[in-house]
């Protein structure tokens, strides 16, 4: 007797949009939220870490080194840039430039200074928990 189920197709196209979409609906959410409270929401990190490994998922990627790799790089990644602009945002503020204005005008030296100033130790072991979490879970 013949399956009446048909075997699922792996689309190879999808995962790396599903990828860039997951990756800037994080960062835009988590800059959103730390501007609105006031704070740099550390735990936001391992949000970013479960989206990416759900979005992979989504986009029919494998589990493997590839997305080990992929959702590992991209919580670091988004999580680096997240403090950017939100650092960037607080300092363009004050002299009357948009975020994305500041963000392209700020050095990563001064950028470096206002993310250590500005992140406490907890907002450090919130990236390495979800940077760990992700990789275990995306095996």
């Amino acid at each position: 007797m013949r399956p009446t189920s048909v075997p699922a197709r792996t689309l190879i196209w999808l995962w790396p949009l599903m990828l860039a979409l997951g990756a800037v609906t994080a960062l835009l959410a988590w800059v959103f939220l730390a501007l609105l409270t006031g704070r740099q929401l550390g735990w936001m990190a391992v949000l970013v870490a479960l989206e990416l490994l759900f979005m992979l998922r989504l986009g029919t990627l494998r589990g493997g080194p590839l997305r080990v790799v992929l959702v590992s790089a991209g919580t670091v990644l988004i999580t680096l840039l997240a403090w950017w602009s939100i650092a960037s945002a607080w300092l363009g503020g004050s002299m009357g430039l948009a975020p994305w204005e500041s963000a392209l005008r700020m050095g990563p030296h001064l950028a470096w200074t206002l993310v250590s100033l500005a992140n406490s130790p907890m907002d450090w072991i919130w990236l390495g928990v979800a940077t760990v979490l992700g990789a275990w879970l995306a095996r």
